[in-house]
């Protein structure tokens, strides 16, 4: 009985999530409809998503974001944000965590989800994890929008773990973006989200509570001067930063 209450219980507690996702992007429609027909006005885009839709789902879930900067961003300036992935939202709280535009880079599946796929296919970078062609294709459009001044995020484990693992091994692409581009690597760290509001919902982890999502926001990592080179040690540090960060707060 207390598995089928918690199916149930769950099971609305995700369907309340989808709920507030679409009506905030249907209540934003035609400024978001606007603002995803060219590249060039996807700041405007970025900003109603960080200003409006963002903290709508947040806080209609009980979500209350608290991010911790040890850096400023600065106004103008093109950065690669990477953050740990245990949640759906996370995406709001990326948006939240920033106010220069990134461009997100994420899985293809996401488009089959009704209403938020179509905005998600127009703005974003679709990547499938299985195709060599389609990872070239994303490193060459995220290039292209660095070179118009954006910011990229990205969750670089390219999937989200198993609940059991704190921290999956990253992928290349964030950070050889960094290097070729010379701008800096933001580590984030979410410590909230999987306890919150986790991704896996299987018969033997039904967790999840209103709350506090805490993004801890590390030192920017510079890459002036790196080449492919230091790739490595680049990604080796910047996952230690989030790891590290997790595990001292018990994430």
């Amino acid at each position: 009985m207390q598995k089928v209450w918690n199916y149930l219980v769950y099971g609305l507690w995700n369907v309340w999530f989808y709920f507030l996702s679409i009506v905030g992007i249907l209540f934003l429609f035609p400024f978001l409809l606007l603002f995803s027909a060219h590249e060039k006005w996807y700041p405007q885009f970025f900003w109603l998503a960080h200003t409006f839709w963002a903290p709508f789902v947040m806080f209609g879930m009980g979500f209350f974001p608290s991010v911790r900067l040890s850096q400023p961003f600065e106004k103008g300036k093109s950065y690669v944000l990477v953050a740990n992935h245990t949640s759906m939202i996370d995406i709001m709280l990326m948006f939240w965590v920033s106010k220069n535009p990134g461009v997100f880079v994420g899985k293809k599946e996401l488009v089959k989800l009704p209403i938020f796929g179509y905005f998600y296919k127009r703005v974003c970078i679709m990547v499938d994890r299985q195709n060599m062609k389609s990872r070239k294709a994303v490193y060459e459009r995220a290039k292209k929008r660095l070179s118009q001044g954006l910011g990229i995020c990205i969750f670089p484990e390219g999937l989200v773990p198993d609940p059991s693992e704190e921290l999956a091994p990253f992928k290349d692409g964030a950070f050889r973006m960094a290097i070729d581009f010379q701008i800096p690597i933001v580590p984030i760290s979410f410590v909230d989200c999987k306890r919150r509001f986790p991704f896996q919902f299987s018969a033997n982890y039904f967790k999840g509570n209103p709350g506090r999502l805490r993004a801890h926001v590390h030192p920017h990592i510079s890459t002036q001067g790196m080449t492919l080179a230091d790739k490595e040690a680049l990604k080796n540090k910047t996952f230690a930063v989030i790891l590290n960060e997790l595990k001292k707060e018990g994430a």
